[in-house]
């Protein structure tokens, strides 16, 4: 999915310690018109920015595609992150500039790798009457952001706990490991908790979590860290997006009378500091030009000149000069081209 924001905000993403379980609420992002797919974003936000390398978390649905025409994003291009694409109800179908093609379907997952640079398209099929999932992106370190761009495919296993059930998209979780290449560690379950019941796994202490809910309203308790100070569990409901610092062990997830759909994310803290633009994950705001300029070009868009006549105050690496989003089928819809750049120049703080 492309941030399809008229004017996306650019961000200087760091990782930001916390005292105990944090609760992140959402806000509303119209994707294109006025009847366009609305998404409920919780990262990145002012509060918070990072969860492990988790940088970008949307929210949509249960959507009525014949209202709002569901997903219906045209090829536009990402640098230096993954996209996950997860869903509760329809199928998308993905194409990649790597010759990558398949529909997603709920229970599996499609992981795309930019690193050095990818374009693809997102279309809801025509079977596809209600739309519900979620998108995530996540950052890649200094040592795999120029890397080979790729994607796959996966069926998730699961796992039946007493109270409920996790399958295992990324990562592992609940003793489940997911056999997909994420370059970097990065943890995405979806997990289910029955009525009036709850699940309990363990987890890595090193890890930053996320726990997003979809249905229901969840009780969170995190065990064996500062997340737990107290005992007492955190209330999550629908669309919130919990954060639990690194140092639990054990995460209980409990369910009222209403079951618990949720997705966890995870992974050891980045330790990198990053600025985020349209689809662009970068290390400056020259790089984030280099990129829209990079685009702008290889689409044919007039403004490719303009966009890179910017004074430019840092070294650019090889990789960031010479940016290339690959081929893509001729045939398809007109691609997207980038929005107007800020005028605010922004760098990553030391």
């Amino acid at each position: 999915m492309s941030n399809t924001e008229p004017d996306p905000p650019e961000r200087v993403c760091a990782g930001t310690e916390a005292a105990g379980t944090e609760i992140l609420t959402p806000r509303e992002v119209p994707l294109g018109g006025p009847r366009a797919m609305t998404v409920h974003r919780t990262l990145p936000q002012r509060a918070r920015s990072l969860i492990g390398p988790w940088c970008f978390v949307d929210h949509f649905g249960p959507d009525d595609v014949a209202a709002t025409g569901g997903m219906n994003v045209p090829r536009h291009p990402h640098t230096g992150l993954a996209t996950v694409t997860l869903l509760f109800a329809g199928e998308v179908e993905h194409t990649d500039s790597t010759g990558f093609a398949n529909t997603v379907r709920p229970a599996e997952v499609n992981l795309m790798i930019a690193g050095s640079g990818i374009s693809h398209s997102e279309f809801s099929n025509p079977a596809t009457r209600v739309l519900h999932g979620v998108q995530l992106w996540y950052a890649l370190p200094e040592s795999e952001r120029f890397g080979q761009p790729g994607s796959q495919h996966h069926v998730a296993e699961s796992v039946e706990l007493p109270g409920g059930q996790v399958w295992t998209y990324l990562g592992e979780c609940a003793g489940l490991r997911s056999p997909v290449e994420t370059r970097v560690e990065a943890l995405a379950a979806q997990i289910h908790v029955e009525p009036g019941e709850q699940v309990r796994f363990d987890v890595d202490p090193e890890y930053e979590l996320g726990l997003l809910v979809d249905q229901g309203a969840a009780q969170l308790r995190a065990s064996g860290g500062v997340a737990s100070a107290g005992g007492d569990a955190t209330a999550v409901t629908s669309r919130e997006l919990a954060y639990v610092p690194p140092g639990s062990d054990q995460l209980t997830i409990a369910a009222g009378d209403e079951a618990v759909r949720a997705v966890l994310i995870g992974g050891r803290p980045l330790g990198e500091q990053i600025v985020m633009w349209w689809n662009f994950v970068a290390r400056s705001h020259d790089e984030v030009i280099a990129f829209r300029r990079a685009w702008q070009a290889e689409i044919g868009h007039p403004d490719a000149e303009a966009a890179g006549t910017e004074a430019r105050d840092t070294e650019l690496p090889a990789a960031a000069a010479g940016m290339d989003f690959g081929p893509f089928p001729a045939g398809t819809p007109d691609p997207l081209p980038a929005p107007r750049l800020p005028n605010a120049r922004l760098r990553p703080c030391s």
